[in-house]
């Protein structure tokens, strides 16, 4: 997945232009202008703090595609209308279609759905390969003690960090607190963003630890 296949305006395709990845985790802080400074700004899910104090621009934002999440969506008549939604230029979903025999007898993946509801809306959407999930747990298994399922903000990171230029500026996170379900492997999360910071690939802005989960 890369930003030089969305069909946007020209500065979005620059490989080089500047990207902040904005959490959900509370304590983000007061960061909404340096947030809207960037040409690229991917949110996640329900975008908390969009409109305040993570700023108000969007040009890509995640939706998990499996799960119970995607299917309140699905059952809100005003899911469309939200702000975040209508003003996204571009959609990602991190999880790849699931076949339709895999997905009975208690259905988990919502993607045939989701990209019935959204493409009306005449936006890109990009769905995260299978390669990309073979490659997190990958690079994430050396940290954890069984196989790893990693999280939608891993996921989308190593996305884009992936397909941006060696040269070019670290990318901004905001907003991670690798803390939440259980399931997913944060601490190996965590240590592996702060390799790629070491790298010199992105810049770490953490939530106040006062008010993290």
């Amino acid at each position: 997945m890369s930003f030089a296949i969305d069909p946007l305006r020209a500065e979005r395709a620059d490989p080089h232009a500047s990207l902040a990845i904005v959490g959900n985790a509370p304590g983000i802080g007061p960061a909404a202008r340096a947030i809207d400074a960037a040409t690229h700004v991917v949110r996640f899910n329900n975008a908390s703090g969009f409109g305040g104090p993570t700023g108000s621009r969007v040009t890509h934002l995640a939706l998990v595609n499996r799960g119970g999440q995607m299917r309140e969506w699905l059952a809100d008549p005003a899911f469309l209308d939200r702000p975040v939604i209508r003003q996204a230029e571009a959609f990602i979903l991190p999880f790849p279609m699931l076949p339709a025999e895999a997905n009975e007898p208690e259905p988990i993946c919502w993607t045939r759905e989701a990209l019935a509801l959204l493409r009306p809306l005449g936006k890109p959407i990009h769905l995260l390969p299978e390669t990309l999930h073979l490659e997190a747990r990958r690079r994430l298994a050396p940290k954890t003690n069984e196989c790893p399922n990693p999280s939608t903000g891993f996921l989308v990171s190593l996305a884009l960090l992936r397909d941006r230029p060696a040269d070019s500026g670290p990318a901004d996170i905001h907003g991670f607190g690798f803390a939440g379900w259980p399931g997913h492997p944060w601490a190996a999360e965590r240590a592996w963003f702060a390799e790629a910071e070491a790298a010199g690939r992105l810049r770490l802005h953490p939530p106040d630890a006062t008010d993290a989960p």
